[in-house]
């Protein structure tokens, strides 16, 4: 390779490491053009995989400031930059290499801590970031429907409260034109007019004069 093209792919895979979320390195020795092709495809645009000779590696990693691949950079050597979910491009390095035994994870970087060869195996058994968010949107909306249940619960008793109510008053007013009335036999009945003058009549009309027989028994005494 010529230097302005050394040159040129050093710059390349700096931005490379500056840019990504990390990297994992493989070697691919003994794989096919197609079951590269077919790697490739299977991360899909989580991450680019692309084969680099580990001279210019090396020197591109320092210029990003990236520690921890030299140690990696033994026999050939191609790299997978995370350009999106790191447990989904783990997940899919690992599969495919159970499959095709050619290929040979070696380790790797991640937000700029290195990676051991079984460190990304362990990246590889968590769960996805699409798999947690729908859990934690399952979650919520469990939350949610509680929440709704609660609420709704007593209003709907007390709908159906009011709905008996009504019916019940439709089948019989009484219950509700005569609520708080007293029986006719118990309530008091006001005096008239006529009946408060008589009363005032007899109050205010003069004693009656004594008899004569009043009279004398009382000079008798």
């Amino acid at each position: 390779m010529a230097r302005p093209d050394k040159a040129a792919a050093v710059t390349e895979l700096a931005e490379k490491f500056s840019s990504s979320q990390g990297a994992v390195l493989t070697e691919y020795r003994g794989l096919t053009v197609k079951a590269l092709k077919e790697l490739r495809r299977s991360l899909g645009d989580d991450a680019t995989y692309a084969v680099s000779k580990n001279t210019l590696t090396t020197i591109a990693a320092r210029e990003a400031g990236v520690e921890g691949v030299e140690e990696h950079l033994v026999g050939p050597t191609a790299i997978a930059f995370i350009e999106g979910d790191p447990v989904t491009v783990a997940k899919g390095l690992r599969d495919f290499a159970r499959q095709n035994p050619l290929l040979v994870i070696k380790g790797g970087v991640l937000d700029g801590k290195s990676l051991s060869a079984d460190e990304v195996k362990k990246l590889a058994d968590l769960e996805s970031r699409e798999v947690l968010l729908a859990k934690v949107a399952g979650g919520m909306q469990g939350v949610l429907q509680q929440a709704i249940s609660l609420v709704a619960a007593p209003l709907s008793q007390a709908a159906r409260v009011f709905a008996a109510l009504e019916k019940a008053a439709e089948e019989n007013p009484s219950l509700i034109a005569g609520a708080g009335a007293a029986p006719e036999a118990e309530q008091t009945q006001e005096p008239t007019n006529d009946e408060i003058a008589a009363e005032a009549n007899e109050s205010a009309a003069p004693a009656a004069e004594p008899t004569a027989e009043a009279a004398d028994a009382a000079s008798d005494q």
